[in-house]
């Protein structure tokens, strides 16, 4: 069967082989050579995303606690228990009482149907999803920079051609491994390759240039380029006057600035910045990509608003192999937000404040435009309010937010405060765990329909694969439950594609336009958006006319002094961030149920230096705590020369005891609600390990089986 990887944004595809000899089955995996994104390259996660698929672990029937325990009951009787719950809770709490939660990795259509479903079957204004944890900063930055958020401004098949390349808080050798080849090509002839990272990665060891930033400190590094790129006679005045507004502002802030104390505050060398800026500003032809490195922050808006401040002064933007880029993170992190899932928005990147917009998707989905509920907030500001019993009940849909929210023991005793929660999901994670009742949904190879990948390019996941019985698609259950909530007659869907078609209707005219995408286009080829109609060739390249803003102009921001919230102290010396591993996703429900993958990546393993190691009394390979203010948690220690002394690194795969969001901070940025994953005040202490059983798999992580 012809698939696609089910994990990272780059969205590879492949031709799955599965072999049935006598009882058992066999697999084998082949990238296809056609693909226009990876060009037939695999990681070791898509080679063997198939094996969570078949785990005997898959929840194949809906499941009903009972008196603690889950018990398998009929989908009819599923379907009506929910239903009786949600009106009840409804009546007695008001309508707002229940959220939604989505996912990232979901297809085009069910983010779509996801978006319907909270504000016509339940009437909620209460829904968002994991992505604002991934791209909102970026996100919104891109729209009042641009006037628009697509991951990428080009194709990456211009990146070979860039004579400069700023890759910012992103370790692509690791997250997004199978584009990595672009970037040695440009190397390959002759660009210059900078890096902005507190660790040393794979991707770093490609650099020609490594400033090994303190976490949050980025844009004290932009600042200082810009600064130099002012002073240097490095901008281009006619792109700034012609396509810009707001750069006599930026010019001035710039006059103040000491390249010294940037230099210090971020903890790199002024030799570094001035080495950055001028290779920058002198190269013809660059890119600027960031990644979560520099959006997870309380500040992560205006750090990416600064590192496009960079591309606008220099005019690298709107040509070939010159632009922007946030690289997405999860699978469709991108097509998923773009129409519905989000707290304050509609399908096509509609705002669902904006009285227009919200008249043209009422009539889209035939009902009076006063019952749609306005914005709600924010993902991690949803557990806030289940805090407060300003939310009671829940439904969690292909996410698992007891792990992935940050200051998740605070999430823990939050969710355990609901009337009711609903998990959709294929597996049971530590967040269906908790669920009152759980419903099976498919896996890629079995769901077909629509994926956007990194590029804004939109692909068609086909589904080969029959799913087990007991099983429904997640559009499925949408329109199975709206039919039980009394609002079936607006979700008559029996295929992914029919609800393509109503999407590209509500998506036309708005900002994310598929209008022009078809199914039986994307057969043929794969369509980068906008794209308004069928004629349209698509969209691979942005700004090269004009932006998306009234006036056509770009906006320039002004400078910022960036701030910590949170500064380490005597009692939480070191500073934690943390990042993905190649062979895991998100929270790891997935992966961590793939025996080669699990076998490659057991556990999470803390990155310290040697030196920091050996002042708190840790051992290389030894347990430890991990402590902030606001929890603890247990992992191996890993000796790594390579990261800052004043830094330590782990990974955000595991749950329970070893998720490392037990520690981290819940500031969240005012403009775009991310939260601070990245800087958190930490310190380390040794265990006495007695013995200690390593479980491994899906909802295992250590067991303590006596340890002082």
């Amino acid at each position: 069967m012809r698939t696609q990887c089910p994990y990272c944004s780059v969205q590879c595809s492949m031709d799955l082989i599965e072999e049935k000899i006598i009882t058992r089955k066999r697999f084998k995996t082949k990238p296809n050579k056609q693909d226009p994104t990876s060009e037939g390259r695999l990681c070791i996660k898509g080679v063997n995303a198939h094996q969570h698929v078949v785990s005997n672990e898959r929840v194949t029937h809906p499941l009903l606690k009972i008196d603690g325990e889950f018990v398998k009951i009929p989908w009819e009787l599923a379907l009506e228990y929910i239903a009786e719950q949600l009106k009840a809770i409804q009546t007695e709490d008001g309508l707002d009482a229940v959220s939604v939660y989505g996912g990232g990795s979901l297809t085009n259509e069910e983010a779509y149907l996801l978006g319907k479903f909270a504000r016509v079957a339940v009437k909620t204004k209460h829904i968002d999803y994991n992505g604002r944890f991934c791209m909102s900063a970026a996100a919104a930055a891109a729209n009042k920079a641009f006037g628009i958020d697509r991951g990428l401004t080009n194709s990456l098949h211009e990146i070979p051609d860039a004579k400069c390349i700023i890759l910012a808080g992103t370790n692509i050798a690791d997250c997004q491994p199978t584009i990595l080849p672009y970037f040695r090509k440009a190397k390959k002839n002759g660009a210059f390759i900078i890096v902005i990272d507190p660790r040393e990665t794979a991707t770093s060891r490609i650099a020609d240039l490594h400033l090994q930033v303190k976490p949050g400190m980025d844009a004290h590094i932009t600042n200082g380029m810009l600064k130099v790129l002012f002073e240097g006679g490095y901008f281009d005045k006619t792109f700034i006057h012609d396509r810009t507004t707001g750069f006599d502002a930026l010019s001035n802030d710039l006059q103040s600035l000491q390249l010294s104390e940037l230099a210090d505050l971020a903890g790199v060398s002024v030799d570094q910045i001035e080495l950055a800026a001028r290779k920058y500003g002198e190269a013809e032809t660059g890119f600027i990509f960031t990644a979560r490195g520099v959006e997870q922050h309380a500040n992560g808006y205006e750090n990416v608003r600064q590192f496009i401040n960079l591309a606008l002064a220099t005019g690298k933007i709107g040509r070939y192999a010159s632009g922007y880029g946030a690289i997405t993170g999860q699978g469709n992190g991108q097509g998923g937000r773009e129409h519905g899932q989000k707290a304050d928005q509609l399908p096509g990147y509609r705002s669902i404040e904006n009285q227009e917009h919200r008249n043209y998707i009422a009539d889209i989905w035939g009902v009076p435009e006063e019952d749609l509920p306005r914005k709600g907030v924010s993902a991690y500001e949803m557990m806030e309010a289940i805090d407060r019993e300003e939310i009671t009940s829940m439904i969690v849909m292909a996410s698992n937010p007891v792990v992935s929210n940050p200051n998740s023991i605070f999430v823990e005793k939050a969710l355990e405060k609901l009337r009711f929660l609903v998990v959709i999901d294929m597996f049971v994670s530590e967040t269906a765990e908790m669920a009152d009742i759980i419903l099976p949904a498919s896996s890629y190879l079995e769901d077909e329909g629509t994926m956007t990948n990194l590029e804004g390019r939109v692909t068609l996941r086909r589904a080969g694969r029959v799913k087990p019985n007991g099983v429904k698609h997640d559009w499925e259950i949408l329109c199975e439950l709206a039919a039980a909530l009394g609002k079936g007659e607006y979700f008559p869907f029996t295929s992914s594609e029919e609800i393509f078609e109503e999407l590209r209707l509500a998506s036309k005219g708005g900002l994310a336009d598929y209008a022009g995408i078809t199914y039986s286009r994307l057969e043929e080829e794969e369509v980068f958006w906008p794209c308004p109609d069928m004629s349209h060739p698509g969209t691979p390249r942005l700004f090269e006319t004009t932006f998306y803003h009234d006036d056509g102009k770009a906006k320039f921001y002004p400078l910022q002094k960036p701030r910590n919230p949170e500064e380490t102290s005597q009692e939480y010396p070191l500073m934690l961030t943390t990042g993905r591993w190649m062979e895991h996703y998100l929270t790891g429900v997935q992966t961590r149920r793939s025996p080669d993958l699990l076998k490659r990546s057991k556990e999470p393993l803390l990155e310290i230096h040697p030196d920091t190691a050996a002042k708190y009394g840790i051992e290389d390979g030894s347990i430890f705590q991990l402590k902030s203010s606001r929890g603890t948690m247990v992992i191996r220690c890993k000796y790594a020369n390579g990261i800052r002394r004043d830094t330590v690194f782990a990974p955000f795969h595991w749950g329970n005891s070893q998720s490392i969001n037990r520690v981290t901070s819940p500031a969240l940025d005012p403009v775009c609600k991310m939260p601070e994953f990245k800087v958190s005040s930490v310190n380390v202490a040794p265990l006495i390990e007695k013995k200690l059983v390593h479980h491994g798999q899906g909802q295992g992580g250590l067991q303590d089986e006596g340890m002082d």
